[in-house]
This record gives C-alpha cells, structure tokens and sequence, in this order.
C-alpha cells in the first residue's frame, strides 16, 4: 500500500440517524446542565481550550462517550471555538474513555471518527501514559496488538499507531526529536511513519495550546522538516502546511511559496498540506476550495504540479470530512482541466480503499 494514502488525517460524517443523534443530545446537554455548574468556558467569548478539555474529560466519565460527543456535535453547530478546536476536543473524549474501558479495541469500538479521529488519538495518549518511560520501547510494538487489520494496514490500525505518535509526544514533554526516535522503535517502515505523522500532527497542535512549546523556527518556515531523519521527512511536510498558514496569517499565496522553496523531492506533500487545510479551512467547500488551490492572494498555481497535488489534498480530506467518497467525486467533477480531474478521481478512489 502506497504510505501516502494514511498520511492524511481523518474525520467522520454527522451520525446518519439524526432522530438518534438529536435524542442523545438532548440527553446529553441535559446531563451536563444538571451539574451544580457549567465551567463559563462554555460561554461564547470566554471560551479557552484547557477548559473544554477538562469538560470533555469529565462529561465522558461521568456520561460515557457517545453522550459526550452528542454534547460535542451539538456544540460544533453553533460554535466557531469549537469548530476550530473540534480535533483536540475529541483528543478530550478519548483520554476519558481510556480509563472507562479495559482494552484499546473496546475504546475503539464505541469510538466515534468525528474531526478528524481525534477520539482515537487521545485514548492512545492516554494509554502511553500509563506506561513508564523506561518500559515503553520494549512495549510499542505491542500495544496496538489487539487491535484488527494490521496486515491490511486497516483505518482502526492505523488510527493505533498514529495515535501512539500523538501519545510519544506526550511522555517525552513534546520533545519532538525524541518522539521520532521511539516511532523508530516501531517494526515495519509503515508503522514508523504513521507513528511520526502522530508527533509532527501533535507538535502542529502544539503550536495553539496554551502553554505548550512547538518545535519550529520563525526564521526557517522549513523547520522541523529540514533537520528530522530522512525516512520522516515527508511525514513532517504534510503537517508542516498548517504552520506555514499560521505564519503567513492565513495567506495561503504565501504559503505556496514556502512549499516551493521545500525540497523538490518533497514539494508534493508540502502542495498536499495545503489542499488539506484549503478543505479543513472552508468545511470542505468545493468552490471555496478550487479558487484556493488554483488562485490566491496573487499566486497563480493554474494548470501546475502545485495546484494539482493541492487539488488531490484537498479530495482525501473531503473523504476524511464526509467519510464518503461521493462530495469528493463531486469536487473532481467540477474541475475544468483532464489533467486536474484524473489525478483527483485516482486519489479518491485509492483514499476512499482505506475506509
């Protein structure tokens, strides 16, 4: 399997049976309002993310996890806040359901892919953490074994060893290089990139926690990328793009020139990254997303190798989004260019394998 398909990551559709869904809500809501009282980071314009963290931590052990999510998904209509930090509260969700259920496969399977498998990430923080930091090496290549698919590199596989990424980070005090140094612990060069995609993602969120220290340069929008082991290097560039786009405030022109100043040999994952964060940034938006990718801020990347590998980023996180591949196959109807429309189908036909 080409590792390209699992560089990305994941998120899942709205739960399909709304009555269902509209009903645990209710209950939910219900649920957390009945508390003596509600944190004011529930507030709009008071929000911080420590605090919803906690929130979510504490509404899934006390409620369980599809009640949290319920609160999660009712919250994400109506909230900016919590749309933009819709993958680190479902990190929340999951380090609650790590102490709720005895394996990882039973946290996994009342588990929900919403924003991007950020549930799945945080039960495997909270899993390496209960492990010490002297045993963990011997332990990593077992921890995801009762989990299914590993042979076929499954999404629920993949979700464990990503996470574990996600969970180094976190006992080495998001010290990044080190990180990337137990991943190589990992058997199989599949596993070590998924794991080190899981420390790149993490140092990203890193960068707007409160608190917590990234690992880039404000001189070198490259760094870390240009100075992590060779066989990491196209990990750290599919991240790297979200970065970038905070350094350049947003301007996504900007951001395309970073990527073309990357190595040749890295420049596609870097054009990926930022068709990730075109569909992340405009909710999946078709439209938003082709004038984002071919024409931005003065950069015109029409009819080139830049806005065809951002084109392609852009369908495999319509497939993550909408955990389908019909809105993908919808954007890569729309596009003018053959050459634009084959790679994009291609890609969504080969993502969409993975689910």
């Amino acid at each position: 399997m080409n590792t390209k398909v699992m560089t990305f990551i994941f998120v899942a559709a709205l739960v399909a049976a709304v009555s269902l869904w509209t009903l645990v809500a209710q209950t939910a809501t219900s649920a957390a309002t009945s508390q003596a009282s509600q944190p004011t980071c529930l507030d709009a314009g008071t929000e911080t993310l420590p605090c919803y963290m906690t929130y979510y931590e504490n509404l899934t052990r006390t409620f369980g996890v599809q009640a949290a999510f319920a609160d999660l998904k009712a919250r994400y209509a109506k909230s900016a806040f919590v749309v933009d930090q819709c993958h680190q509260l479902a990190h929340a969700i999951g380090h609650g359901a790590a102490e709720l259920y005895p394996t990882i496969s039973e946290a996994f399977a009342n588990g929900d892919m919403f924003c991007w498998s950020g549930y799945y990430h945080g039960v495997m923080e909270k899993v390496v953490a209960k492990i010490s930091t002297a045993s963990l090496p011997g332990m990593l290549n077992s921890i995801c074994a009762d989990i299914p698919g590993k042979s076929s590199y499954s999404f629920e596989y993949y979700n464990c060893v990503h996470g574990l990424g996600h969970g180094v980070m976190a006992i080495k005090n998001d010290d990044l290089f080190g990180a990337l140094t137990l991943c190589s612990d990992l058997s199989g060069a599949w596993e070590k990139e998924s794991c080190a995609g899981g420390v790149f993602m993490e140092n990203v969120m890193d960068e707007t926690r409160a608190g917590e220290t990234a690992v880039f340069k404000a001189t070198d929008p490259q760094y870390p990328c240009d100075a992590v082991p060779t066989e990491y290097i196209g990990q750290c560039y599919v991240m790297q793009t979200s970065h970038m786009l905070l350094t350049a405030n947003g301007d996504f022109g900007k951001t395309f020139a970073m990527c073309a100043a990357a190595p040749t040999l890295y420049q596609a994952e870097c054009y990926e990254g930022i068709g990730r964060e075109a569909s992340g940034r405009t909710i999946s938006n078709a439209a938003e997303v082709r004038t984002l990718c071919a024409n931005h801020a003065g950069t015109n990347t029409a009819g080139t190798a830049a806005e065809t590998q951002c084109i392609v980023g852009a369908a495999k996180d319509f497939v993550s989004y909408f955990h389908s591949d019909t809105q993908a196959k919808v954007l890569c109807a729309s596009l003018a260019s053959p050459s634009l429309r084959s790679p994009c189908l291609v890609a969504v036909t080969d993502y969409y394998k993975s689910f």
